[in-house]
């Protein structure tokens, strides 16, 4: 009798529901399964393909009166911004690339813009600390502000001319204001100087030096490096992993000067310790085939190459044909369609 009276206050009026039965797992399954489905409709309603081919460009100076085909103008470099926003592209930092973190909009393209050398014309700031006209990050805002959705970032890669700054503070000010503003700082040497051939103790110390600071003036560890020349040296390891005395680097990707987009981070043919970027030129000469515009052309006439993005950056989304090609580390974020 107790038990029942006791029961019957506990479920009276006033008491706190009773607590529902967990569904049965078969129905979790169920659910899952079809959001599943759902997302995957989605991302071939967009023609997603994350394990497609991503360029990577490359700048040096931008300057008024090109002197090398390194250099691009400030109308140049507007005009390679401007077709790239018409063609679908948002740019990500080398760091989202390598990580897999390009969290750009469904139907868009990632494209890595990269700048080396750390030129004063890449980045000098005024007497109110804001960017110069015509500088590479002023006309990357200029872009980002004409066509919404167009991300302003880039990656620097920096050796210790250090935009032109002599002065540790005015140093520490340039590399502070980049990172506060989201960009991505990478690691280009010291010296810029050819790797290949030299001894284990000399790369660390021209690529541990400068990381070390570059960590001292901004709090940064650079998460990517550009070998100058695009030359690796005897070991590749030693461009990604190394120690200077009690210091030491730990980068996730190496990148080159090759002439060809990039492979996926998703791709079973990507390789962290040899990323090659594309040059950015018009068709001229050998960049008739190996540059920029060249390259662009390829990819926009070759849409089933290109990485194209399904909005979501916990999945992995490609047409199920392209199943064997996806890498196994990533086989568990897989939304073959």
């Amino acid at each position: 009798m107790g038990t029942v009276t006791i029961a019957a206050i506990v479920s009276g009026c006033g008491s706190e529901p009773a607590p529902q039965a967990k569904p049965p797992a078969t129905a979790d399954a169920a659910a899952a399964k079809q959001s599943k489905a759902a997302r995957a409709a989605a991302a071939a309603k967009v023609k997603a393909n994350e394990l497609g081919q991503v360029p990577v460009l490359m700048y040096h100076r931008i300057i008024e009166k090109p002197a090398t085909t390194d250099d691009r103008s400030p109308a140049q470099f507007r005009a390679d911004l401007d077709r790239l926003a018409r063609d679908g592209y948002v740019p990500v930092t080398a760091a989202e690339f390598v990580t897999g973190k390009m969290d750009i909009p469904a139907g868009k393209h990632p494209v890595v813009i990269t700048f080396d050398d750390s030129s004063p014309s890449q980045l000098t700031l005024d007497e109110t600390g804001q960017p110069k006209p015509d500088t590479a990050v002023a006309i990357l805002r200029e872009a980002a502000a004409k066509h919404p959705g167009f991300r302003p970032v880039a990656t620097f890669y920096v050796t210790r001319d250090m935009f032109g700054k002599s002065v540790k503070e005015e140093q520490a000010q340039v590399l502070i204001w980049l990172k506060d503003n989201g960009f991505d700082i990478g690691n280009h040497t010291r010296d810029h100087l050819n790797l290949r051939g030299m001894a284990k103790s000399g790369v660390q110390e021209q690529i541990g030096a400068i990381a070390k600071e570059i960590g001292a003036l901004a709090g940064i560890k650079p998460v990517t490096i550009a070998l100058p020349y695009g030359n690796q040296p005897s070991t590749k390891e030693w461009a990604a992993r190394g120690k200077l005395g009690a210091a030491s680097y730990d980068h996730k990707g190496v990148f080159l000067a090759g002439y060809t987009p990039a492979s996926s981070p998703f791709s079973r043919s990507f390789d962290p310790l040899g990323i090659p970027r594309i040059k950015a030129m018009d068709k001229k000469g050998d960049c008739a085939q190996f540059c920029s515009t060249a390259w662009l052309d390829w990819l926009k006439s070759n849409p089933d190459m290109r990485y194209t993005s399904d909005g979501d950056v916990t999945t992995v989304a490609f047409p199920k044909f392209k199943n064997p090609f996806l890498s196994t580390t990533h086989k568990p974020y897989a939304l073959p369609y």
